[in-house]
């Protein structure tokens, strides 16, 4: 999860599943990749209110093998402006600052001591006192928007509409607006015909890009039941977020009593992801929250579930299950399993692609590098990332509707479709 500003292995079980803990244990992330640029050394790896280190940032061993077989596919550089730098250091997490393909130009954050370590961390000279300042600078043509997640549509849309790639922090819309944002941010990259993706980090995971592969090959068929879930126990304290009403992070950030629904693509991506189909309809469940802060759906987000499971339809006639928790107890990470008409066949090759040399696979099981060369290879050679912006759409407005399902004890509900 991210925290603004920002602030914000896996292995195959059987023959058809997938099952991930990484995020939770030896993923390695922003510590390593900070102190390669003189920011911060692994000792200062981002902690959550309990004092430990936040999932997903644990350190790890650089993977030997990441850049086998790397080929440049272009000389040039693209011009990338970077906002966010709160709790997880997310803007500086993915790379950007070592990919051979970028110059990272530019950097914001609204606190202006955040702003100079991201500044510093990432190489950028310039630096501005917010995103929508930064986004209006002509000689920027990317920007990668790490801040809160009820800013990621607004930041998106306008970046957009300024000309600019995007890249963004999940999930792509939030909240109560994230209808409304939806329809706004699709055609915006419509329009534009800018690149836009969300960095859905499962999508990268070593397992689920290798079910990605077996889907594509046509080895698995048609997938008649998938799960995904996500499982991240907030704790009494809860987890910091960003506080609109304050600029600080802190335990009445945006986090605060969030839904699990509206955070749902660390899930849902276990059938997205692989497959590029598309969730159509959902009924979903919810279970009162355990914390305080829940207080019956007396919060800033009238949301009473600490654990919401839902049930999907497909686009291939399947059922995929999705479920967040923040309170369940011995339940960690990210997993899922896909189970489709054929067994998996262990001759198709699943690796993840290579990476440059001075890119690190990173956090969140190595799936920031591969994130940031996926997004700049779609601008140098002009393809839709891997997780463009229909997967971005179904993924979060799956969820969103998804609590208004459980809201209402479970109604079937219908999710609008986005695909360019």
């Amino acid at each position: 999860m991210n925290n603004e500003e920002q602030s914000h292995e896996n292995k195959n079980e059987g023959q058809s599943g997938l099952s991930r803990r990484g995020f939770l244990h030896g993923i390695g992330g922003a510590g390593a990749i900070l102190g390669m640029v003189g920011s911060a050394s692994a000792d200062e790896a981002p902690k959550g209110a309990d004092g430990k280190v936040i999932p997903g940032f644990e350190k790890t061993k650089k993977d030997p093998n990441a850049a086998k077989g790397w080929q440049p596919v272009s000389d040039r550089k693209v011009r990338v402006g970077i906002a966010g730098y709160g709790l997880c250091k997310f803007g500086a997490a993915f790379s950007y600052q070592s990919h051979p393909n970028v110059e990272v130009v530019a950097a914001t954050d609204l606190d202006p001591g955040r702003c100079a370590a991201l500044a510093k961390a990432v190489g950028a000279k310039k630096t501005y006192p917010s995103c929508e300042e930064m986004i209006k600078d002509k000689s920027i043509e990317a920007i990668y928007i790490a801040t809160d997640a009820p800013s990621h549509a607004r930041l998106a849309i306008m970046g957009l509409n300024h000309g600019k790639h995007v890249v963004s922090a999940v999930p792509a819309v939030f909240g109560f607006e994230a209808e409304g944002q939806a329809e706004e941010l699709f055609n915006a990259v419509k329009k534009s015909g800018m690149k836009y993706q969300m960095n859905e980090t499962s999508a990268f995971h070593a397992s689920c890009y290798a079910k990605r592969m077996q889907y594509q090959a046509g080895a698995l068929g048609k997938i008649i039941y998938s799960e995904g879930e996500y499982w991240h126990d907030f704790g009494a304290k809860g987890l910091p977020g960003y506080n609109p009403k304050n600029g600080k992070i802190d335990l009445n950030g945006w986090r605060k009593a969030l839904p699990p629904m509206w955070y749902p693509t660390h899930a849902a991506a276990y059938y997205v992801s692989i497959t590029g189909g598309r969730f159509t309809e959902v009924s979903a469940v919810g279970t009162p929250g355990l914390y305080p802060e829940y207080n019956g759906g007396d919060n800033q987000h009238k949301n009473p579930f600490g654990t919401e499971i839902a049930m999907f339809k497909t686009s291939e006639g399947g059922i995929s299950r999705i479920g967040g928790s923040w309170d369940m107890k011995n339940a960690h990470g990210e997993q899922g399993r896909v189970y489709g008409e054929k067994p998996h066949n262990n001759a198709i090759k699943g690796d993840r692609p290579s990476l440059p040399p001075s890119v690190e696979g990173g956090g969140h099981g190595g799936s920031h590098g591969q994130l940031t060369n996926n997004f700049i290879e779609s601008i140098l050679l002009d393809k839709q990332p891997n997780v463009n912006v229909g997967d971005a759409l179904n993924m979060t407005l799956g969820g969103v509707i998804a609590h208004k399902s459980a809201l209402k004890g479970g109604e079937w509900m219908k999710i609008p479709q986005y695909d360019l």
